[in-house]
């Protein structure tokens, strides 16, 4: 339930706020909009305004349209032609059309603004130790140090540098470190990129090792998942696990390995309970992450907040700074996805990367289980990603007509129609196919892993 409230959210806020900007634009421009839906097909409920728009909701939630007065969809009145769309001139038409994904973009910025305002918490950026082999053990890296900076840009938290990683390991070239070791010295070390960019399926920091640091905690369960396997065999909030299947269990991190490598499989664990000992046998759910089946019971590590204040902390900025950083983050990951994008089209990165409407509900619905930072920050990100989407120039889209306005603005005459319906069947086809492949990917994520 909370997945699909999420995602239903989701989907009002970022096709609202993208059709509103249509819109308002075309109310500013002067064009009659005779309906305002979110949501395609049949419509459901509507109310009409004093400006008659219908305001309307529609049967299939999977966007909305902004519909205008146009002589190309139906007669139009001599006394209302100066209000029509196709009327108005190619500067106020190209407005109008680009004021969706300029909208979405907006979105993003005002939430990344109240966050950074707001105030976060954040991990700081302490390391691990590496895996042997791994680029990050081949550069140096130890546990204990801390990431400055990343080519040059200052890291505050591991958020940014998973962010930057990311950002970086697009294209390959080597990734310059800045840390500072436990005792202060400073370093720089250079990872070579070219696995993590062969494989940006996967989170970039695992493949090259960059792990953060976790201090080891006593074996103790914190928050239980009401659904989980660790609930349903008995176990509480509180219970110190001392064995598991026999073999001692000293701290948090030997517990996780345990049950990861038991998925499906039962476990029996000595637990202490005020002072009292029981064996409590629970069977761990086989879930799928990374390529692999692993188990997991549903349990979080009690916190010991004193333990683990050196490596907590929170952002927070004021507003100026706020909303320089919020402009900053929309415009590197508008790059960042078109990058991506056009290394999809030629092949350099897995179309596996496509995610549809399965993955993003449950991103939503993760995000919001995790916290209302974490939703808002979700929510900015899959804005951002719409409105580049909208900016494509395929036929159908907001980009695809606003590159029909870029021909009619360099020939000075309007584009054949004919033209026109042949765009709209390709922009069709395009949009299918990525539809298809969306999809197929999430399937294969839900049932496969």
């Amino acid at each position: 339930m909370t997945t699909l409230l999420a995602f239903l959210a989701t989907l009002a806020i970022l096709i609202v706020f993208h059709e509103f900007g249509h819109y308002l634009v075309a109310r500013l421009a002067g064009v009659k909009v005779l309906r305002f839906s979110v949501g395609f097909g049949k419509v459901i409920a509507s109310r009409t305004d004093r400006h008659e728009t219908e305001w309307a909701l529609s049967a299939i939630p999977l966007g909305g349209y902004v519909k205008m007065l146009d002589e190309r969809e139906a007669p139009v009145a001599a006394e209302v032609l100066d209000q029509a769309f196709n009327r108005k001139s190619l500067g106020a038409r190209a407005a109008i059309v680009a004021a969706g994904p300029l909208a979405n973009f907006l979105l993003a910025i005002l939430l990344f603004w109240g966050l950074f305002m707001a105030g976060t918490p954040i991990l700081k950026p302490i390391l691990g130790e590496p895996p042997a082999g791994s680029a990050a053990a081949q550069a140096g890296i130890r546990a204990g140090d801390t990431v400055l900076a990343v080519n040059g840009e200052p890291v505050e938290s591991f958020q940014d540098l998973h962010w930057l990683v990311l950002r970086h390991a697009v294209g390959g070239a080597p990734m310059r470190l800045d840390t500072r070791d436990e005792h202060g010295h400073l370093a720089f070390r250079t990872l070579s990129l070219a696995e993590a960019d062969a494989n940006l399926e996967q989170s970039p920091l695992l493949v090259l090792g960059l792990q953060r640091f976790r201090p080891q905690l006593p074996a103790v369960l914190g928050e239980l998942s009401g659904d989980g396997a660790a609930a349903r065999a008995g176990l509480q909030a509180g219970d110190l696990v001392l064995e598991v299947d026999g073999q001692a269990i000293e701290h948090w991190e030997a517990l996780v390995d345990r049950v990861r490598a038991a998925p499906g499989r039962p476990l029996a664990l000595l637990i202490q309970r005020d002072g009292e000992t029981q064996t409590y046998t629970v069977v761990p759910s086989e879930v799928a992450s990374a390529g692999e089946r692993i188990g997991r019971i549903g349990v979080a590590p009690r916190m010991d907040s004193e333990r683990m204040a050196p490596y907590l902390g929170e952002a927070r900025y004021g507003p100026f700074d706020a909303l320089q950083r919020a402009a900053a983050r929309t415009w590197e990951l508008s790059v960042f996805s078109l990058e991506m994008l056009g290394r999809m089209i030629v092949g350099q990165v897995s179309l596996k990367n496509l995610s549809g409407p399965i993955t993003i509900a449950d991103y939503a619905g993760q995000s919001a289980q995790t916290g209302m930072a974490s939703f808002v920050a979700f929510l900015a990100l899959v804005s951002v990603s719409l409105g580049v989407l909208n900016l494509l120039p395929v036929p159908l889209l907001d980009g695809g007509h606003l590159l029909y306005y870029l021909a009619e603005f360099l020939t000075g005459r309007p584009v054949p129609e004919r033209v026109q319906e042949i765009g709209q069947r390709i922009g069709i086809g395009i949009l299918a196919l990525l539809m298809f492949f969306a999809i197929f990917n999430d399937l294969q994520r839900l049932f496969l892993g």
